[in-house]
């Protein structure tokens, strides 16, 4: 079994992107579950009822979200759906859910979505903790469990992958909009990566407009970021597994 992890969708053509690459990447390689970071993906801030519905028509198992889950309000229409989670140590008063379990193939795939606390500018409780607490409930009940940890630093990232090795299948990163190149299986079994990458506008600073953001830079003006226009790329992961003893066996990058 093939699990499709695809980097922050940004702007609405990063979905044009996924609508024109995700068809025919899933015959190429056979894949069988997707998971999908929606949180960039309404020019940059969060998710609306047209998108969520063009993610469903496309067959996406999964979509992940963070720092700006709230981007739009459209999303208290369809928070509590099935297929959309937020990270999972958001405060627990808030609507929706942190995790969810979804069946491929005859197996049950958990996916969890946390978000970090170094940088981010969000109060959340702490991810070590609230992970374990669910892997805890749930690891009886599952064949699977992949994490998509949505974090600024590189460091946080590293922490948890260490943390969760041996404890759930696969972990990876979100967020920073640049793919990594440290894939790997790690001494107790769980494939890891620091971030996936994004899909998104492919000449621009993370998927904003270069002179606004320079601007930013340069001279510290509180202008607000505006989306890139143009080409844009795609960027992933792919989670081969043995669904005879539910190990992950292999771990590669799209980009």
């Amino acid at each position: 079994m093939k699990i499709l992890a695809v980097g922050d969708l940004v702007g609405e053509s990063g979905v044009e992107k996924l609508k024109r690459v995700l068809p025919s990447l899933r015959q190429k390689e056979a894949i069988d579950f997707v998971i999908v970071n929606g949180e960039n993906s309404a020019n940059g801030f969060g998710i609306t009822r047209k998108i969520f519905d063009d993610l469903q028509r496309l067959k996406v198992d999964v979509i992940t979200m963070g720092n700006h889950t709230w981007g739009k309000k459209d999303i208290f229409d369809f928070i509590d759906n099935d297929k959309i989670i937020r990270p999972a140590n958001y405060s627990k008063n808030l609507p929706g859910k942190g995790y969810g379990i979804y069946e491929c193939k005859g197996k049950k795939i958990a996916v969890i979505n946390l978000i970090g606390r170094v940088e981010m500018g969000i109060l959340s409780e702490n991810p070590y903790f609230v992970v374990e607490d669910i892997i805890n409930r749930i690891r009886e009940k599952v064949d699977f469990i992949i994490v998509d940890f949505h974090a600024e630093a590189t460091a946080e990232k590293v922490a948890m992958g260490y943390f969760l090795d041996g404890r759930v299948d696969a972990i990876f990163g979100t967020h920073t909009h640049v793919q990594t190149a440290d894939e790997k299986i790690m001494e107790k079994g769980t494939a890891y990566i620091t971030d996936i990458g994004m899909t998104g506008p492919k000449d621009s600073i993370i998927g904003m407009d270069k002179d606004v953001a320079l601007k930013r830079f340069l001279y510290s003006i509180p202008e607000r970021y505006k989306l890139a226009s143009g080409e844009c790329c795609f960027n992933g992961c792919i989670f081969e597994t043995n669904v005879d003893d539910c190990k992950i066996v292999k771990i590669y990058r799209i980009n």
